[in-house]
């Protein structure tokens, strides 16, 4: 498996649409969906095909391989590069991750620090107030210091860790006006006029002494592909074709205009060192628990005996993309221990790893929502079905006592993604988010 990271600089305002069903205004999107990316490279590598060095879509071979075989590419969502440092908003080049929806912020005063009253994770405390029948109400230590209300609420965002502080990443948008071209008359048509709400191509990198510096607004993404060979030919093929593509709707119109550039990368192996740490963290914290409580009374985990987390290996599965969840061919936001190990043997998937009985695989919790999502097939020229789709950021928390066979396993899972329809970026899935390891008192 080999992974490509897209850099997308917009040279032109991107209207990337999301209509939610059974309704007349349609959005814009805050990032560049996968499906978006697959879509545009597809185009131009079928548009282009004869013109290049690598034929890609020569006989149909590399092209299948790519986008219509079993194991296809995987287009990963390209998130906003831009994020606030302090007060300032600049490129960060560290990986953008999605909050899990356990993470919490100040409601009088929302945010990281030290502008807000800081973020602050709830999954491990939450699990341990339940285990010990006790209920759990946090609240912000920052705002009691500055004495307003310490209620807390769900904080969503994309962030990302620069010079050891966090920081937010979005992208804004705006409204063009647009009025129709009478045909006959080439004048404007009177009645026809019509706004489209479009991402920014540019940002305030910095304003100082009424001198105001832009910067074009940048994104980053992923494809995973399985063959080592086709990786370095469609690497190649996007940098020779980096200012070519065009994504989102109304391209005729100027809008649009990206440049891509392609670059392979290792792909993290860390996923070991990310379960111990946050198994580490929630020993510790199991422990401040029962020395504030005593020992629970009654164990719903692990083998009876008073601590229910002895010779359990806990791990989550954080959701970085929307995810398309089908149980039984019906709908689904939860994804169940039986749904878990069918990802794990899908033919698409770990064919190589064996993860059909694990009775001892069991679900604690899940933190999750729904939305709907369609869209538009620009080779079919149809619309796609509306899809009742799982948010990112939802969190499921599962433990085992076979860690080492689950180890493989979720490392492909972060790959491949989980869920239906993963080659658009559906389903992109992170084990053992390390914010989970933030807790109240230490906020950030």
């Amino acid at each position: 498996m080999k992974r490509i990271e897209l850099t997308i600089t917009a040279l032109s305002p991107l209207a990337i649409g999301r209509q939610k069903p059974g309704d007349s205004i349609n959005e814009v999107e805050q990032y560049i969906p996968g499906s978006v990316l697959r879509g545009a490279i597809a185009k131009h590598i079928l548009h282009r095909a004869g013109m290049e060095l690598e034929n890609l879509a020569a006989n149909g071979g590399d092209f299948t391989h790519l986008f219509l075989e079993d194991d296809p590419a995987i287009f990963q969502n390209a998130y906003p590069a831009v994020g606030k440092v302090g007060s300032k908003h600049q490129i960060v080049n560290n990986t953008i991750k999605v909050l899990p929806a356990t993470a919490v912020s100040s409601k009088a005063n929302p945010g990281f620090l030290p502008k807000g009253h800081g973020v602050f994770d709830t999954l491990i405390d939450s699990f341990c107030a339940e285990q010990f029948n006790h209920p759990y109400d946090p609240s912000s230590l920052k705002a009691l210091e500055d004495g307003v209300d310490p209620r807390v609420e769900a904080y969503n965002s994309l962030y990302s860790i620069h010079d050891e502080q966090y920081c937010t990443h979005a992208a804004t948008s705006r409204l063009l006006t647009r009025v129709g071209i009478n045909r006959y008359r080439t004048t404007s048509n009177d009645d026809i006029l019509y706004s489209i709400e479009v991402l920014n191509e540019a940002f305030i990198a910095a304003n100082e002494s009424k001198n105001i510096t832009w910067d074009n607004y940048v994104y980053r993404g992923y494809i995973n592909i399985p063959n080592d060979s086709l990786a370095k030919k469609i690497t190649a093929f996007i940098n020779a074709n980096s200012e070519v593509f065009r994504l989102g709707g109304s391209i005729s119109r100027g809008l649009g205009r990206v440049k891509i550039t392609a670059k392979e990368i290792p792909i993290p192996d860390d996923i070991s060192s990310r379960i111990d740490v946050f198994n580490q963290a929630l020993h510790k914290r199991w422990q401040n628990w029962s020395d504030a409580f005593g020992n629970i009374p009654s164990p719903s985990v692990g083998d009876g005996t008073t601590n229910p987390i002895v010779n359990r290996t806990f791990f989550t599965l954080n959701l970085h993309s929307e995810a398309i969840l089908t149980d039984n061919w019906q709908h689904t936001t939860v994804i169940s221990p039986a749904m878990l190990k069918e990802f794990a043997v899908s033919p698409a998937m770990l064919k190589e790893f064996a993860v059909v009985e694990d009775s001892s695989l069991q679900l604690h919790t899940a933190y999750s929502s729904y939305s709907y999502r369609s869209g538009w097939n620009s080779a079919w020229g149809l619309m796609k079905d509306v899809e009742l789709v799982t948010n990112k950021g939802s969190v499921y928390l599962f433990s085992t006592q076979n860690r080492q066979i689950w180890e493989n396993a979720l490392s492909t899972l972060e790959l491949r993604g989980v869920g239906d329809r993963t080659c658009e970026g559906f389903g992109q899935v992170e084990v053992c988010n390390e914010f989970h390891q933030i807790f109240r008192e230490d906020a950030v």
